[in-house]
């Protein structure tokens, strides 16, 4: 087992976070069809897409988290709508033009980027959230700062397609840990003039915090 395997099936790691504010807001003006989560954890995203009633692939290396998915997904009922992938993130081939929704949270692959954008449908979107660099002390999530967004970082990687939303934050945690995080929804679409989806009422509590900081198949503890 690997680490990550480790933390999953010791409880270590949240069994059911909530997916962002973010994204819970701009789902509904997302087209429904096929969803791809990126380093899927125990299913923060991917879960919350299947009941949303997207088709959805879940990708990570770890099968214990992959597992989790599973029993989550069949206690709500939404089994049939979730395919688990275990493979690495950092050489795993994407499909060209299949997702209208791909999210990524609290994994760094930038290198990877570029690949993302291409499995993109026309049109479809793209959610990264990470943890960000800050001359704060923020003890959530990386210990070092190669696993953290640098400021503005995350938007230039997004400028090749149409930003529809950007922030870089910082809250308090409930167990009094502050993190600080970079957020990013994007559209691959193109043209001087676009539609653009309006934002609903945001949820009305923030995500769990998982401390999830890695890049490729590397996880960090958080």
């Amino acid at each position: 087992m690997t680490d990550w395997d480790d933390r999953f099936a010791s409880g270590e790691y949240p069994r059911a976070p909530e997916p962002s504010a973010v994204l819970r807001s701009y789902e509904p003006a997302i087209p429904d069809g096929r969803a791809l989560d990126v380093a899927a954890g125990t299913g923060r995203n991917a879960v919350y897409l299947a009941e949303a009633g997207y088709a959805v692939d879940a990708l990570d290396a770890s099968r214990e988290g992959l597992s989790i998915v599973r029993e989550r997904a069949a206690e709500r009922g939404v089994a049939d709508r979730i395919e688990t992938i275990q493979a690495d993130v950092s050489t795993h081939g994407f499909p060209a033009a299949t997702y209208e929704l791909i999210t990524m949270s609290f994994f760094h692959a930038l290198d990877r980027f570029a690949d993302l954008t291409e499995a993109l449908a026309p049109g479809g979107y793209l959610f990264v959230e990470g943890h960000l660099r800050s001359a704060d002390a923020t003890p959530s999530g990386p210990s070092t700062d190669r696993y953290r967004f640098a400021a503005n970082e995350l938007l230039r990687a997004g400028l090749g397609l149409t930003v529809l939303y950007y922030d870089e934050t910082a809250e308090e945690r409930p167990d009094d840990r502050r993190r600080a995080t970079a957020r990013l929804l994007a559209r691959r679409s193109t043209g001087g003039r676009q539609t653009y989806p309006p934002r609903p009422g945001e949820g009305s509590t923030e995500d769990e915090v998982d401390g999830r900081g890695e890049t490729g198949a590397e996880r960090t503890d958080g």
